[in-house]
């Protein structure tokens, strides 16, 4: 297996949108087609806050990353969030999970950042296996709490 992730830019956008979609129904993100649009053309756009990285297995293209930039007092540096990971299900059980959390954490550490955080829901267990494999940590003294502006 060869995994290759590439970072998206604009001229990208029409690769990217359908698997935001795609996911974003999945896991019933509750976006308007135009405010999807406009948040992944902010994300593709300015490297300030962050990215898309497309994946690729032998050059298939099977999903995206998404990892979005933030500052960390507690991890005394940049840290970031993997908000999206996504893989289309014919392309899932191949490994390419585990291989693409692999090269985000180097794209990461190319970027200086000193935590990478995720978030993952109580009731998927194969995705909290994949993220455990690859040395992410509960933080159980933690409830992650959300208020939309």
């Amino acid at each position: 297996m060869v995994t290759e992730l590439q970072l998206a830019s604009t001229a990208e956008l029409g690769l990217v949108l359908p698997l935001v979609e795609a996911f974003h129904v999945l896991a019933a993100v509750a976006l308007t087609a135009a405010e999807r649009e406009a948040a992944v053309k902010a994300l593709l756009s300015d490297r300030h806050l962050g990215g898309i990285w497309l994946i690729y297995d032998q050059g298939e293209l099977t999903g995206y990353v998404a990892l979005c930039l933030g500052y960390s007092l507690e991890f005394g540096g940049r840290d970031a969030f993997i908000d999206e990971l996504y893989l289309r299900p014919e392309c899932q059980g191949r490994g390419l999970g585990t291989a693409t959390l692999a090269l985000i954490k180097v794209e990461a550490q190319k970027l200086g950042i000193r935590a990478l955080h995720l978030e993952v829901d109580a009731d998927n267990l194969p995705a909290q296996r994949l993220y455990r494999r690859a040395q992410f940590q509960p933080r159980d003294q933690y409830l992650a709490m959300t208020i939309r502006l």
